[in-house]
């Protein structure tokens, strides 16, 4: 007998964890442990105006950069609907159903300037191979 879907009504509320459903086996979550950007805001405190409206996390913004190296998304534009879509990519980047992806236009931005000229990608490859070298 052919089954048919029903279409029910939306419902109102749900409970979902996107943790549960990233795989533990997961590159990214083999990655996370290693990542410790706990001193990120400070050393690009003096790259930020005091006045102006918010800017994008930079932790974000940084955890999106590591899926992008590590996944082979060479694309800036690709990059942000990839963490759009995928629910491992947001899990990493600790965002939730609903949190907003940064435009490409202002990743890009944030990446070829505040983040070239900080040298932050260097200290904080310096700081993951640290890390890993700790854990053994």
């Amino acid at each position: 007998m052919m089954g048919e879907r029903t279409v029910m009504q939306e419902a109102l509320f749900y409970s979902f964890r996107i943790e549960d459903h990233v795989p533990v086996d997961h590159l990214l979550r083999a990655i996370d442990r290693f990542v410790d950007l706990s001193g990120i805001r400070e050393h690009l405190k003096p790259f930020y105006s005091a006045t102006g409206r918010p800017s994008i996390d930079p932790e974000l913004m940084i955890r999106m950069l590591i899926i992008g190296y590590c996944m082979g998304i060479r694309s800036e534009r690709r990059l942000c609907e990839e963490v759009h879509l995928n629910l491992a990519y947001r899990w990493f980047c600790r965002l939730d159903l609903d949190g907003a992806v940064p435009d490409h236009s202002t990743f890009s931005k944030n990446r070829h300037g505040r983040f070239r000229d900080s040298d932050l990608l260097r200290k904080l490859f310096e700081m993951t191979v640290e890390r890993c070298m700790i854990e053994g």
